[in-house]
Formats: C-alpha cells, sequence, structure tokens
C-alpha cells in the first residue's frame, strides 16, 4: 500500500502513490460509465440521452466539491467539462447500440 503524500519522502514514493490513484480513478471512471451504460438502457428516447442543465449541475457540484477540498476549481471544472462531454458521447454510442 503506497504512502500517504504527507508521508512520502522520496519521489519513488510518490510515483508509487500517483499510481495507485490512478488506478483507482480508473476503476471509479468504470463505474461511472457503468450508470452511463443503465441511463442508456433506460432512457426511451435519443433526445433525453443530452440534458444541458444536468450537465451544468453536475460540473457545478464537482468545482464545489473541489473547492471545499482545497484543491482548483476551475482544474476540476475543466475536467468534469471534458468528463461529461465524453460520458454523454458514450451514451449515445450505448443508447444506439442496444436499440439497433
Amino acid at each position: 500500500m503506497p504512502k500517504l503524500p504527507d508521508d512520502c519522502s522520496t519521489m519513488p514514493e510518490v510515483r508509487e502513490g500517483v499510481d495507485a490513484t490512478d488506478r483507482e480513478l480508473v476503476a471509479l471512471l468504470e463505474r461511472r460509465f457503468g450508470y452511463m451504460r443503465a441511463a442508456a438502457r433506460i432512457k426511451q428516447s435519443r433526445d433525453t440521452v443530452r440534458d444541458e442543465e444536468r450537465k451544468a449541475s453536475v460540473i457545478a457540484a464537482a468545482v464545489a466539491e473541489a473547492e471545499r477540498c482545497g484543491i482548483p476549481g476551475h482544474v476540476i471544472g475543466d475536467i468534469w467539462e471534458r468528463l461529461v462531454e465524453g460520458s454523454i458521447a458514450y451514451e449515445f454510442v450505448e443508447w444506439d447500440r442496444i436499440r439497433d
């Protein structure tokens, strides 16, 4: 198990922690994309896949959480913009695949 950030004293320890965290992030993203598959399965109309109000709400919540945690909200906002757009694109692909 990697050391926590404040306990690291060498770059190999930092890199081990970053690599482990990246694996955890990918696992969480796998679950998030699973929810996109579920949404594609549940939504009855392709027109409902893109929901700009929901997108804005998700990004705003991520930015607020980042700021609460003391990390740069604008960076998280940029990441979440890309994440949500990628998720929407994935959901369109899944919606079409399920109905073909």
